[in-house]
């Protein structure tokens, strides 16, 4: 998806991103999210929940380069804050505060201190092992599970803040419910799939703490020819070089 110029990682039109020492590398889901979370109005504090290499943080530093905002970034793995604090020492932007801390403990600390809250959180159910405890720890939600995520984050945002995700879009129905059980409004949704031709496979969505109406819509990221839609090439061109 995104032109590589260094093996190690993924260069962008204004910062590059190095992901080899992270659990989880660099995908469409996080580039995704990083371009669509809202930003309007302009938050005074973001967090980065499950941050990893930091790509989603890094990309909103660059959305966020003319603001005041503070960007935070939190991850339990100490391989992924190494490498975020690479990614952040590299960047040109003003710089992050990388936080190697256990979400659910950070949370019971800084309550209602956040406008904003992005993550793309482990999303499988542990039925076999993975080889690496690290990847585990990423990929699961053994040890960041929906609920407990949902309740973090609601301890953690302001009134009028919003939680952002990305999630597999088979999971979003079961999630949704969550939420709801848990005190969230669901404010935006946006399906994804990868052309016309397939079944939805993500779906990005931004919660909030008050009731508000649904703003629904769906994108496709390539065209049958397999070039990219002009949609997809709209909310990644500030990112992706080739566009």
């Amino acid at each position: 998806m995104t032109t590589s110029l260094k093996n190690n990682g993924f260069t962008f039109k204004q910062f590059f991103v190095a992901h080899d020492k992270s659990p989880m590398k660099i995908t469409t889901d996080s580039v995704l999210l990083g371009a669509w979370a809202s930003i309007t109005p302009t938050p005074v504090r973001v967090l980065d929940i499950g941050t990893g290499c930091g790509v989603i943080a890094l990309m909103l530093a660059q959305r966020l380069k003319h603001t005041d905002s503070q960007i935070d970034a939190i991850d339990i793995n100490q391989n992924a804050i190494e490498q975020c604090q690479q990614n952040n020492n590299a960047s040109p932007f003003k710089p992050m505060s990388i936080i190697h801390d256990d979400v659910n403990l950070y949370a019971i600390r800084h309550r209602n201190d956040y406008d904003l809250i992005v993550s793309n959180p482990p999303y499988f159910t542990t039925a076999v092992d993975c080889r690496n405890m690290d990847r585990q720890q990423a990929r699961y939600t053994s040890t960041l599970d929906h609920v407990q995520l949902l309740t973090s984050a609601k301890q953690m945002l302001t009134d009028k803040g919003r939680c952002c995700l990305v999630l597999p879009w088979q999971i979003l129905s079961a999630f949704i419910t969550q939420a709801k059980q848990h005190g969230w409004f669901v404010e935006r949704l946006l399906h994804v799939k990868y052309n016309q031709q397939h079944t939805y496979t993500l779906a990005l969505i931004s919660l909030v703490l008050q009731p508000c109406q649904l703003n629904e819509s769906e994108l496709c990221m390539r065209n049958i020819d397999n070039s990219y839609t002009s949609q997809f090439k709209h909310l990644l061109q500030d990112f992706y070089l080739r566009f």
